[in-house]
């Protein structure tokens, strides 16, 4: 069974800080492809950030300069740090991940889950900024 573990949530005053940190267990880390995504209450899901052997680090644009990834492959984690926070950062955060090469048929804990991609999820963290 494959295990994502995604936690660092929590409220915050405008400007602050938090870093998300998410755990995946069950792949070979290496190479894998792990996203962290982010929907607001009404709102679709978008994708924040991507590390990727094949397409390097992406960040999503609204959050260049404040957020920053990192990945720790001998702790098969990958944290976000999450920097001078707005508002509009307010959202429920989720860790997605995608082994290298998938197995056949993938393994329990794939699914399409709550931004509709397949990928191995974690529950998701919530992140609350206020003014």
């Amino acid at each position: 069974e494959v295990e994502v573990v995604d936690s660092g949530g929590g409220s915050v005053q405008a400007g602050g800080s938090l870093r998300l940190s998410c755990i995946v267990s069950g792949i070979n880390f290496d190479g894998a492809e792990v996203d962290w995504y982010r929907r607001a209450p009404g709102n679709a899901c978008e994708l924040v950030s991507r590390v990727s052997r094949e397409e390097g680090i992406f960040l999503k644009d609204s959050v260049k300069g404040r957020f920053a990834i990192s990945q720790d492959n001998a702790k098969n984690t990958v944290n976000l740090q999450m920097n001078s926070l707005k508002p509009d950062d307010t959202a429920m955060y989720y860790c997605a991940a995608r082994p290298r090469k998938m197995t056949a048929p993938p393994r329990r804990g794939w699914s399409p889950g709550p931004c509709d991609v397949h990928r191995y999820w974690g529950q998701g963290t919530q992140v609350t900024v206020s003014l």
